[in-house]
């Protein structure tokens, strides 16, 4: 549970910075393997995920809700985990 608190905290401070940076983002990652990067945009209040797979290909989904995006980010992690 306190990795999720983590990534919320994350990506509530980029909220925080969205007022100084024009889209403030974050990589989220596992052993140093790139898991996704998070994207701010404050003018909508939305956070894109876009994952990157294996095979290197990017996936993109759109938020407006911060626990979503932290979950989502969360199964990303924990699906690694597992693999490894």
């Amino acid at each position: 549970m306190s990795q999720l608190i983590s990534i919320i905290q994350r990506l509530q401070t980029m909220q925080n910075i969205g007022d100084q940076e024009e889209n403030p983002q974050r990589l989220f990652e596992v052993n140093q393997k790139v898991l996704c990067q998070v994207r701010y945009f404050p003018a909508s209040h939305t956070y894109e995920v876009e994952e990157y797979s294996q095979d290197h290909d990017k996936q993109k989904y759109q938020f407006d809700d911060i626990d979503m995006a932290a979950i989502e980010i969360f199964d990303m992690i924990q699906e690694e985990k597992e693999r490894s």
